[in-house]
């Protein structure tokens, strides 16, 4: 079965002979592979590129094992371009050649070469790597299934489909697996792929203290943390370690796309607040897995499937913090609000709660209040678990059921 991944294989038609070399960032089998060697291959096929044009080596094969060197690499693929017509080359887990950075730049000055590598472990990952190119590559970031995409692939009405979905995720491979199935696969994913590829990356001298850090993050997705807080539950739970080395435990997470952090942002104040932050698990089915599917709380796993929906968007994603000050009990109190997601996109900016029931008049009061106290003219969205129809109040504040936001990627320009 095939999953179209439009938004990715339109920009890289956009990206064709432009903007350098082009680095395919992602976790581990959220589909780069798959973009590249089918879905962009028979695109250019059929928009009459020919097939001899098209170099493709998968170095992560073991037909191409003797490949694993920048040399040797270089030396194939200029073997492969024999005039001066136009080439795509295509390089899949680039950080199996030794010093790729070597053979990359070889054939960035070629004019008749497009090139395209792709890596997931966390050495390429790192934002070292991007940064080696910049000026001379775009990344593209590829991200597990959206929900829209995911509705694609399955044959469940949509509420069964979004209950599917926020329990297994979006790993294309896992879509056509039975339940049972789905759990054993990614389980195995973390333990044999994730969690070893950062141990043997990182160096990492305590994969037990790693194992503890990645189930605390899992556990704490959507609240408000820090390194220090993480390394006060672990010794709570006898495990000793300090924030330092937590800090870094959780950047390998981060560099191996398992988590993204969303800042807190003052918004009166126009500037970011150091700490503590939010984290988000880039796939739900992974972060369910390692905690062995026991923790499943609605809302929080709600949150971060919106928070993954914006960043699918090409939004970079805030947390929202509005301090106020208001007389409690005679005294004059300062107390801070928050919205869950401040959208950026461009000079477009989205304010948007995340509200697993608005059926509670107090509850309601609490969603809407940090909005009321925004003047600007931004549009300002509740997000709800509730079967509602998208309409506006009387306070100007959209309101919309969470699936009909998340299974339509034009849903924020249509209220």
């Amino acid at each position: 079965m095939e999953i179209k991944r439009d938004r990715y294989l339109e920009r890289l038609k956009r990206l064709q002979f432009k903007g350098g070399v082009k680095i395919i960032t992602g976790i581990r089998r959220s589909g780069k592979s798959y973009l590249l060697f089918h879905l962009f291959r028979d695109y250019l096929i059929e928009s009459g590129v020919s097939e001899r044009n098209i170099i493709s080596i998968a170095l992560d094969s073991i037909e191409n094992k003797h490949l694993r060197n920048a040399d040797a690499l270089y030396r194939e693929v200029i073997s492969r371009i024999t005039d001066g017509s136009e080439y795509y080359v295509i390089i899949d887990e680039i950080q199996f050649a030794e010093d790729f950075v070597d053979f990359v730049n070889g054939l960035i000055g070629r004019k008749n070469v497009d090139l395209y590598i792709t890596g997931s472990n966390s050495k390429f990952l790192s934002s070292d790597i991007v940064t080696e190119f910049r000026g001379r590559g775009t990344e593209v970031n590829i991200r597990p299934l959206s929900f829209s995409e995911y509705c694609s692939a399955v044959d469940l009405d949509d509420r069964s489909a979004w209950h599917s979905y926020l329990t297994y995720g979006g790993l294309p491979e896992s879509v056509g697996l039975v339940d049972e199935d789905k759990s054993n696969y990614l389980t195995e994913l973390i333990k044999l792929v994730y969690m070893r590829d950062i141990i043997e990356r990182k160096k990492v001298r305590m994969p037990d203290v790693l194992d503890a850090v990645f189930d605390v993050l899992s556990s704490a997705v959507g609240s408000l943390t820090n390194p220090n807080r993480v390394a006060d539950i672990m010794k709570d739970r006898r495990i000793k370690v300090d924030g330092d080395t937590v800090f870094n435990y959780i950047s390998h997470l981060e560099d191996a796309y398992l988590f993204e952090v969303s800042k807190r942002f003052d918004l009166k104040g126009n500037e970011y607040i150091d700490t503590p932050s939010k984290y988000y698990a880039v796939d739900l089915g992974l972060r369910n897995a390692k905690l062995g599917f026991r923790q499943n709380e609605y809302n929080h796993l709600m949150e971060n499937a919106i928070y993954n929906e914006l960043r699918c968007r090409g939004y970079l994603v805030d947390v929202g913090v509005i301090g106020i000050r208001e007389y409690k009990a005679g005294k004059r109190e300062y107390k801070q609000l928050e919205i869950d997601f401040v959208a950026n996109k461009g000079s477009d900016r989205i304010y948007i709660q995340s509200a697993y029931r608005m059926d509670d008049p107090d509850k309601q009061k609490q969603e809407l209040r940090p909005f009321l106290k925004i003047n600007d003219g931004f549009r300002k969205i509740v997000l709800v678990g509730d079967d509602v129809p998208p309409h506006v109040n009387e306070k100007g504040i959209r309101i919309m059921n969470v699936i009909d936001f998340m299974k339509d990627p034009n849903s924020l320009e249509k209220i």
